[in-house]
């Protein structure tokens, strides 16, 4: 469940990634890692990447960071096309624009906490010489470490060297942290801190983007990403079909219709034959009962991550209820076909049972509202 961000972002984009391609080459070949990506991050998100090793996420970030160089496509940033820079403009543009920590913490081992939160500054001038210092140690105090600051690396411990990191890369006071890995090589106690304070930052209107391997992070999100084979999995089905493997959930992606219905439309009529598993992205839907001498009767209003269609796909016949958009705003579905959608169950016994047991509640309702309307 989520905890700390179920508030909507501000719909103000801070990263957009175009078409964003990647290719490796060597005595082997070539090897395409990014196919393509399209993704916007918004003002005050909090984005978990996940994936399997080897799939892109790694990559992905670095295309945020300017580290890596796309073959192809476009990274805007705030508003700047970071790839139309030169290296020594984009080195400076990430200095003052992009916070960067790392899962093995890249401090200077011969540097003092305080020298190394400094550090940053020094390198793009940002703020005057001899206010660096205390920005540094108010830093070191935001991540509890005012402390520690005259001690090198070495001398405190694999969680503070990581808080330490953060301080760092807040040195500039930058809009968008990058994060590969923060808490990979932290005890359990240490990680909840810095996930902690990276809902400060949030909290604080920062954009934070994060690879992670580990899945209880996810929760902790106001979104994840998932990234399998270089593509990007839609976020409507890894919500709604939580059970598929990465590598099913990028072949539903692949199979997606997309379909718009204004606000009070019919979707589904009431008997009508169903060739669709529609899962909405947007708006909401209305799950009502027909009758002719009586008055409607609303089972149910459905959002974004939820679905319909699977009773019909999965028994046979038709619609058991008038499926409408709600009259509010207009509605955005994600649908899968009869055929892409029948394999994706027999190829996941998990979504198989999990759709089964969500067919059984909903016919019980069904069969329990159906009575009562008769009477």
């Amino acid at each position: 469940m989520k905890q700390a961000h179920d508030r909507a972002p501000v719909a103000e984009a801070v990263i957009q990634l175009q078409k964003v391609d990647k290719t490796f080459k060597n005595a082997a070949g070539e090897f395409r890692v990014l196919k393509g990506i399209d993704l916007t991050l918004q003002r005050g998100e909090f984005v978990a990447i996940v994936g399997k090793s080897g799939s892109g996420k790694s990559t992905l970030l670095n295309m945020i960071t300017g580290i890596d160089h796309p073959t192809g496509g476009q990274v805007v940033i705030n508003g700047e096309n970071i790839y139309a820079m030169n290296e020594s403009q984009r080195a400076l543009w990430r200095g003052r624009n992009l916070g960067v920590v790392f899962q093995f913490f890249q401090l200077l081992p011969m540097l003092t906490l305080l020298e190394n939160v400094m550090l940053p500054m020094d390198y793009v001038g940002m703020y005057a010489f001899d206010e660096r210092p205390q920005r540094a140690m108010e830093l070191l105090g935001m991540v509890g470490l005012e402390k520690q600051a005259g001690k090198l690396p070495a001398a405190v411990s694999t969680g503070q060297q990581q808080s330490a990191a953060i301080a760092r890369a807040l040195a500039n006071d930058p809009p968008v942290i990058a994060a590969d890995e923060p808490t990979g090589n932290l005890d359990s106690r240490s990680a909840e801190a810095i996930i902690k304070l990276f809902d400060h930052l949030v909290q604080r209107g920062k954009t934070i983007a994060m690879v992670t391997h580990d899945p209880s992070l996810t929760g902790r999100t106001s979104r994840t990403i998932i990234i399998s084979d270089g593509e990007l999995v839609d976020e409507t089905v890894a919500r709604c079909l939580p059970l598929l493997a990465h590598r099913q959930m990028l072949e539903a992606t692949r199979h997606l219709e997309r379909f718009t219905h204004q606000p009070g439309s019919i979707i589904l009529q009431q008997g009508q034959h169903v060739d669709y598993f529609f899962m909405i992205e947007r708006g909401g839907v209305e799950v009502v009962l027909t009758g002719q001498k009586r008055k409607d009767a609303r089972l149910a209003r459905l959002g974004p991550g939820q679905f319909f269609g699977e009773i019909e796909l999965v028994q046979g016949g038709q619609s058991i209820a008038c499926i409408r958009a709600a009259a509010d705003a207009p509605v955005g579905l994600a649908a899968l076909h009869r055929e892409p959608f029948i394999k994706l169950l027999g190829d996941s016994p998990l979504t198989e049972e999990m759709i089964g047991r969500i067919v059984q509640a909903r016919l019980e309702e069904n069969r329990a509202a159906s009575h009562l309307h008769r009477k």
